[in-house]
């Protein structure tokens, strides 16, 4: 600590007075106190959402705009299957679900959580039969469209007869009139996609087994991930369930949604903050109480973390709007690492007791803003993820830091101003662990004790990164328990899959195009599903024909009103008084479309109309765009944007995907459609954020050896940086041998090991004559640190355990090796200084 910069920090330090220090830290706390109650007060949240910790990708604007759509459709829906020994039970305890969630939408109004009660939609049929039936002569099926294709009217008469004898058929004097072959019913029927459901007194029925479900849906009307909109939500539906099973103590009920899952990760991530962070504190408390044997330092120890946490909370509130849970779980880890710089001074305190705490801080600034500077930007580094969540967490504990920084600096000088008790014992205890290394160290540095060492490490290393694996998989950020995800699953069966996360979007530079191409598509899906590769699919070419598909079953009709009228009434026995009426039918509808802009004024049709994407958010039929999340591989949808330069787009939803390579594989060279897969696309760009922190972990090193070569020398600085580096490179081969994948959370954690691995080493590079204190306050660091991220290594959510795992092995061997750079340093010095002599 003889640098310039030393002796300015010293002298500047001495001379200003304790108590205005103090003064502006009370004005620093008590500003950043009202403002964090502003922005409370203003609509600042804890955030919930596992998706807000993803990263942002970037696409085209028309799949960023599917992707909004797909998310908005499925967002925050609730389906609840009540599952009974016969459909009497099962529909009516449905009827009741219903009614009781639909008495509390009645009561609260526009507050009411749920919203969009319902089940079977009884009416859906008869609606779709009055806006397809003008444009009947426009529609055939398959097969009608090939009898006539091949001149076959003779099979036509014979289904329109049988039908007339069917006693549950729809033929009536009316459609008779109208359409005398009966072909429109065939071409409604081709309308409901085919499914193990069934509706029946207004409510959507399955088999399960040999008992029956009933399913009731609703919507929540605001996030699922909101921890009001939670509560809120979940207490009008458990209070409807508790009055249902009372009625229906045999019903078994099975829940699905984001709401469920949402739950548990906000009940998970709660009982980790208390537990993991209480335990943290209690450990340093003890720690510090053993250590020193006074409430004093206990008090500053507290206010010392107070301080950084309310820094830290300030700091992501005015960056971000919002405190994500997990960031609050991570920065539980800001315990073990902001005490770090009471450790320190305390250390010092004891190993000179007539030192004031004024000149202790003085005598510890220039290391201990060092050391903070480094940690800061080891935080920096993780905050160049691109991900929300861990940005929250680099700006959280850089700015905890910060606080308990500024707390050391401009509060101790005061507030630690009274006397330590006697300390010697452990500042001896370290001064025998400190001996113990350093005559370790001497076996080192003979060649024999250097190679066997050198060898050892080499063995280790290899061994253990050759094994490392990788697992980029963004599902294992949070995993649901069984009691949520088993459910589920069973409640997708009887919906026959229900939608997968994946889905097809369709491009085309019309709308008549895209059309087309969504024709084209549906039989490759219906291939797909004989194939057993899909559960099933929804897309508008079911509903919405091309005009070129319109047209031609507008010819073939004209085959029966043209040419074979008389026939056909004859065969029937019909009036042939109908023929003048049925042909000016016919010609009157020639230039009339079904269109999607008509489609989507029906009930039916707005529930659709999320599938289609126009052009710009002023002709689509829902106002495309209005979220802003991501997905989709930023690469791949570029490549289809700049291929097709389309507007228009629609989306297919999939559901019960079995084989997603299969599926992948029949479009892969088809440039107008895209399987979006936001799960596969987001886990690639982890892998390449993967690789990035690695290779931004190398270059902080080099960064840091220029940095401390200008005040330790190359050597010296060697040493310093290589004490990190190799105990970034331990804990990889660890990890390998272990059998533990590497992931990005592994690569940031070791960001930070380096951060805060290069605190230790600093501390003793510039010991001199004090390596007992600084062998304490790292002893008693490291076991802070290592008690609070080895708490994170026993979380439930993996990316937390990875983390927490990464970060314990990593000081750990940041603790075993940085005392040896005391010794390494002093045996540098002896050799300059008998280089300078013999010279």
């Amino acid at each position: 600590m003889a640098s310039n910069f030393g002796a300015r920090a010293n002298q500047a330090l001495m001379q200003s007075s304790p108590k205005w220090r103090l003064a502006i830290w009370l004005l620093l706390m008590l500003s950043a106190s009202l403002w964090t109650l502003q922005l409370w007060q203003n609509g600042a949240r804890v955030q919930s959402d596992i998706l807000a910790m993803l990263p942002h990708l970037q696409q085209d604007k028309l799949t960023e705009r599917a992707l909004n759509q797909v998310e908005a459709t499925l967002a925050d829906q609730v389906y609840i299957a009540l599952v009974a020994k016969d459909e009497t039970t099962a529909i009516a305890a449905a009827k009741l679900l219903m009614q009781k969630l639909e008495a509390d939408l009645v009561a609260r109004g526009k507050q009411g959580a749920l919203t969009d009660i319902r089940s079977a939609d009884m009416q859906l049929g008869e609606a779709l039969g009055q806006f397809y039936f003008p444009h009947r002569f426009k529609l055939l099926t398959e097969p009608q469209a090939k009898a006539l294709a091949n001149q076959d009217i003779g099979s036509l008469i014979e289904a329109a007869t049988a039908q007339l004898y069917n006693a549950f058929s729809y033929a009536n004097s009316n459609l008779l009139a109208q359409d005398p072959l009966l072909l429109f019913p065939a071409n409604l029927l081709t309308l409901a996609p085919s499914s193990n459901v069934r509706a029946s007194q207004g409510i959507l029925l399955a088999n399960q087994g040999d008992n029956v479900a009933a399913v009731v849906m609703a919507k929540g009307r605001e996030s699922a991930f909101n921890p009001n909109a939670q509560l809120a939500q979940m207490t009008v539906l458990t209070a409807a369930l508790d009055a249902v099973e009372k009625d229906y103590p045999d019903i078994t009920v099975l829940k699905a949604g984001a709401l469920f899952h949402a739950i548990a990760a906000t009940q998970t991530a709660k009982s980790e903050i208390s537990i993991l962070g209480l335990a943290s504190l209690l450990g340093v408390i003890a720690l510090v109480w053993l250590a020193f044997r006074s409430v004093m330092p206990l008090l500053l120890a507290i206010v010392t973390i107070s301080s950084g946490l309310l820094l830290a909370v300030t700091f992501t509130l005015s960056v971000f709007g919002e405190l994500h849970l997990l960031t609050l779980v991570f920065g539980t880890s800001l315990i073990g690492i902001a005490i770090d710089y009471s450790f320190h001074f305390y250390c010092e305190r004891l190993s000179d007791t007539e030192r004031s705490a004024q000149a202790t801080v003085a005598y510890i600034f220039p290391t201990v803003t060092l050391a903070f500077i480094t940690s800061a930007l080891a935080y920096v580094g993780i905050g160049l993820a691109p991900f929300p969540g861990m940005q929250q967490v680099a700006i959280f504990c850089a700015a905890g830091l910060l606080g308990a920084y500024l707390t050391l600096i401009l509060a101790y000088p005061l507030l630690a101003g009274s006397r330590l008790p006697a300390g010697s014992r452990p500042l001896a205890l370290a001064g025998t662990y400190l001996a113990c290394i350093t005559q370790l160290s001497k076996r080192f540095t003979t060649p024999l004790g250097m190679g066997m060492f050198a060898l050892v490490i080499l063995v280790w290393c290899l061994g253990g990164v050759t094994k490392l694996t990788v697992d980029d998989d963004i599902r294992h950020l949070q995993q649901s328990p069984a009691s949520v995800t088993e459910p589920e699953n069973q409640l997708r069966q009887l919906l026959s899959g229900g939608t997968d996360n994946q889905f097809l979007l369709v491009r085309a530079p019309s709308e008549e195009a895209l059309l087309l191409q969504l024709e084209r598509v549906s039989p490759m899906l219906d291939a797909a599903i004989t194939n057993q590769e899909l559960g099933n699919y929804v897309s508008l070419s079911r509903y919405l024909p091309s005009h070129q598909k319109q047209d031609t079953a507008y010819r073939l009709q004209g085959k029966i009103y043209q040419t074979q009228l008389e026939r056909v009434l004859t065969s029937l026995g019909l009036d042939e008084n109908l023929k003048p009426e049925l042909q000016a039918a016919y010609l009157a509808v020639q230039t009339e479309y079904i269109t999607p802009a008509a489609f989507f004024t029906l009930g039916a049709g707005k529930q659709l109309a999320p599938l289609w994407l126009a052009p710009n958010e002023a002709n689509s039929p829902v106002g495309n765009g209005a979220l802003n999340d991501d997905g989709a591989s930023a690469e791949h949808s570029a490549d289809h944007g700049a291929a097709q330069g389309a507007d228009y787009g629609a989306i297919v939803l999939l559901g019960g995907i079995q084989q997603i390579d299969a599926l992948k594989a029949r479009f892969a060279h088809d440039e107008s459609v895209q399987l979006i897969d936001k799960v596969a696309d987001i886990s690639a760009v982890m892998g390449h954020y993967r690789l990035l922190t690695l290779k931004l972990l190398a270059l902080a090193l080099g960064i840091a050896l220029l940095l401390f070569s200008l005040n330790f020398g190359f050597k010296k600085a060697a040493v310093v940086v290589a004490v990190p580096a190799l105990a970034a490179l331990l804990t990889l081969a660890t990890l390998g041998l272990t059998g533990s994948p590497l992931s990005l959370f592994h690569a940031l954690a070791l960001i930070l090991v380096f951060g805060i691995g290069i605190d230790y080493s600093l501390f003793f590079a510039s010991a001199q004559n004090h390596g007992k204190a600084v062998m304490m306050a790292v002893f008693m660091s490291a076991c802070s640190t290592l008690l609070a991220f080895g708490l994170l290594a026993f979380s439930q959510t993996q990316a937390i355990h990875y983390f927490g795992l990464t970060l314990s092995l990593g000081i750990g061997f940041t603790f075993l090796l940085s005392p040896l750079i005391l010794s390494t340093t002093l045996a540098l010095t002896t050799n300059q200084l008998l280089t300078t002599k013999k010279s």
